[in-house]
């Protein structure tokens, strides 16, 4: 694939990601814009190998996002369940730091009074 062809792709995923975010509880949309900047930082100067990977999960990543946005059409936020399970073979393919990673995620989007304490403004 052509270079600019393949940032393009690249660039379409990624502002794709965040508009899908705008439908997530505030303090879960703060957290998954940061992460998902950081890792798409992360990986400019990634190998073409771990570029087909990481491109290949952020799409499933945004389809299985975005079809859980239209089905939480009409429903309120807080009765909506999002993101997916991981499989135990998903899970022995990552490296140590991406498991420490993904943990870390984990804490930060299931404890009562998380880091993110951003209300709505009140219009």
């Amino acid at each position: 694939m052509a270079a600019s062809a393949h940032v393009s792709k690249v660039l379409s995923l990624y502002k794709r990601i965040l508009v899908l975010h705008r439908f997530l509880p505030i303090d879960l949309r703060a957290l998954g814009d940061q992460y998902v900047k950081d890792e798409f930082r992360r990986n400019k100067v990634a190998s073409s190998e771990e570029v087909k990977s990481f491109m290949t999960e952020w799409e499933k990543y945004k389809d299985t996002l975005q079809t859980q946005v239209l089905q939480s059409a009409g429903k309120p936020l807080s009765s909506v369940k999002f993101g997916a399970d991981l499989s135990e073979g998903k899970l022995s393919n990552f490296q140590d730091d991406q498991i420490g990673q993904l943990y870390e995620l984990m804490l930060e989007s299931t404890k009562s009074s998380r880091q993110f304490d951003i209300q709505e403004d009140s219009k």
